[in-house]
């Protein structure tokens, strides 16, 4: 559904984006994730004909974004980051409007316009001017008119910023029931977000895609360790020196408690789980067992990963695209 191939932009002598290449199946929800300025937002820009590229080439819905611009704008449903909307109208004229411009029938198009505002929970504020909504509400309006057309794809730019907690959850599902009918590139800070809705990521930094692929195969890929957590009532020394005797063990780090008790991070082969021989150890050495649980690495530690590794140039595993079917979601 979506194709890039070596996309490149530069403004003057400085490369906001240089060879970027991914591929998007239908029906997914891909994460798009990177720190500020690392080219997230030039990117969305490009895949939604709001700027060219200085090279390569881009593909939505199979159309060329820059020779059959109108074809792929008929398609999609964008959401920047900074939302534009026509503050002087009010919410329903204003959506029935954008239906009208990206092509939605007459007969069909109150429908509709009823339909996304029920699924944005802004049908409340339909006769409300837009200058005076919140910044929730108006970031609700944005998504609406996103979506108003029923696109292909959808491109969307930090889609929950300024919503509370319970509107997050609302458009987080909102977005997640999408999956399926429509491809969906989510660009977010927020990245338990993206471990909740989206089946895949792709990560950019300083330019470049540096992984990519479906969330559980780029955490075995940065992390091919498994994780305990363990808290004992013991001398640290002898508790830390037994602990690394365990057949298994490839490391074993201090964690600081605050209050004295012997408290380490126990890596492992991924394929062993030694909870059994930590408990069993402290048994054996009457060590009171405060706490032993098996810790789950996560899309964040992923990242952090990837960039300060990044910053201080040290080689990470490019992990490849893999296809992830259609209907697969995290969750």
């Amino acid at each position: 559904m979506i194709e890039v191939q070596g996309l490149t932009k530069h403004y003057g002598a400085f490369t906001a984006i240089r060879d970027v290449t991914f591929d998007v199946a239908p029906g997914q929800i891909v994460g798009f994730l990177g720190p500020n300025g690392a080219g997230k937002s030039t990117t969305m820009r490009i895949l939604s004909c709001f700027m060219p590229a200085s090279g390569g080439t881009a593909r939505v819905a199979g159309y060329d974004v820059f020779s059959q611009s109108m074809e792929v704008r008929r398609r999609i449903g964008y959401l920047p980051e900074s939302v534009p909307l026509y503050t002087d109208m009010r919410v329903a004229p204003y959506l029935d409007f954008v239906a009208e411009v990206k092509g939605v029938p007459r007969a069909t198009r109150k429908r509709r316009v009823a339909e996304v505002m029920d699924k944005c929970l802004i049908s409340d504020v339909q006769y409300r001017l837009i200058s005076g909504l919140s910044k929730g509400y108006r970031q609700r309006v944005g998504l609406a008119q996103a979506i108003v057309n029923d696109p292909h794809v959808l491109i969307l730019d930090e889609p929950t910023i300024g919503l509370d907690p319970r509107q997050i959850t609302e458009i987080r599902a909102l977005i997640k029931s999408l999956a399926g009918e429509h491809t969906v590139i989510l660009s977010t800070h927020i990245l338990p977000e993206v471990s909740m809705v989206c089946s895949g990521v792709i990560i950019i930094n300083k330019g470049s895609v540096v992984a990519q692929g479906p969330i559980d195969s780029l955490v075995e890929a940065f992390f091919p360790l498994s994780r305990v957590q363990v808290e004992l009532a013991a001398p640290p020394d002898s508790a830390r020196e037994a602990l690394r005797g365990i057949p298994g063990v490839r490391d074993v780090r201090d964690v600081l408690t605050g209050d004295g008790t012997a408290a380490f991070a126990v890596e492992a082969a991924r394929d062993r789980d030694v909870r059994g021989e930590i408990f069993q150890l402290a048994i054996d050495q009457r060590w009171r067992l405060l706490e032993l649980r098996r810790e789950g690495m996560t899309l964040e530690e992923v990242f952090m990963k990837i960039v300060a590794g990044e910053e201080a140039g040290e080689p990470e595993p490019r992990v490849p695209a893999e296809p992830v079917p259609a209907h697969e979601t995290t969750s």
